[in-house]
């Protein structure tokens, strides 16, 4: 497993999209997100560069902030409707920006299939011939990422082509390790049914990044297909939940990761259950910082957690 290319402990980072899935990827938006975090004490957002701006103008303006760029994400539907040509050449442009960054590694994730964004996280409208249709354009847009310098992930995601756990684990063991490793996104597993710490622990091996989201049982097993589509269960405030509020039995997820986790501990929590978007990131961070704390020596966060 390669290493991300920056100095010092493992870092708590932060996926900002509370901020921006209201007020769209502004410099403006960003720059309200970036002061609130690093108040807060985290070290590291995801990589989103701002249209406009260019990859070094960006490192240098999170700088300021005391911020450092942390896994991003490629995604596309990778199904029948996408031109693969558009989509290799957008990936090709991705890994350049995510290199220039210092980054060796993304999440690569399928999302926003029609009919899986209307009843979502119950495999709605599988096609086996999508599905292998899909497994073989994640693959080529793997072999742009992996050319360009950049580890692909692959990223569970509700509404996407890769959205059940048999769909999960059809794209990792037919594209196999050399081509992809695994960035699970705890939430989105859960709410699709899958257990996390099970599947990081089958793939431990390939684990290179994660996003640490709780769940409310609200959205889960029996009552994930109650009608609501992706938006508005999502949106809810009763599916998603700052880590330790929910449901997920996160320490077991740290545990879990391998001795030799090399990779960041982003939190996410798409739509806050707490008044603020401020309280929710400050509950998460405080929640990261005692779990990994909690952590025995030897284990993933051996080296010390966040950085200085």
């Amino acid at each position: 497993m390669t290493t991300h290319r920056h100095d010092g402990p493992r870092r708590i980072a932060a996926n900002p999209i509370p901020y921006w899935a209201r007020g769209g990827k502004t410099r403006a938006v960003f720059e309200t997100a970036f002061r609130d975090l690093a108040e807060i004490g985290f070290r590291a957002v995801k990589a989103d560069v701002p249209e406009g701006m260019g990859a070094g103008e960006y490192a240098a303006w999170l700088g300021g902030f005391g911020l450092s760029p942390s896994l991003g994400l490629f995604s596309s539907p990778l199904d029948e409707t996408v031109d693969m040509g558009g989509v290799l050449e957008e990936a090709r442009r991705f890994a350049g920006v995510q290199a220039e960054l210092g980054l060796d590694r993304t999440m690569l994730s399928s999302m926003s299939l029609p009919a899986r964004m209307q009843a979502p996280a119950v495999g709605a409208d599988f096609d086996a011939g999508r599905l292998a249709r899909a497994i073989e354009n994640a693959g080529r847009v793997c072999e742009v990422l992996i050319a360009g310098g950049i580890r692909p992930l692959h990223h569970s995601h509700v509404g996407g082509v890769f959205e059940t756990e048999a769909e999960v684990t059809a794209l990792l063991d037919t594209l196999g390790a050399d081509l992809i490793g695994f960035g699970p996104d705890t939430g989105h597993l859960r709410w699709a049914g899958a257990d996390p710490v099970a599947l990081i622990e089958r793939y431990s091996d390939r684990i290179g990044g994660i996003h640490i989201k709780d769940v409310y049982p609200d959205h889960l097993d029996d009552a994930r297909a109650d009608g609501g589509d992706y938006r508005s269960v999502s949106g809810s405030g009763r599916l998603w939940a700052e880590p330790g509020r929910g449901v997920l039995d996160l320490e077991a997820v740290l545990a879990a990761l391998p001795d030799d986790y090399d990779g960041d501990y982003m939190i996410e929590v798409d739509h806050p259950s707490v008044p603020t978007v401020y309280e929710s990131h400050q509950l998460s961070y405080e929640w990261a910082r005692a779990a990994l704390d909690r952590l025995p020596p030897g284990g993933p966060a051996a080296s010390g957690g966040e950085g200085p």
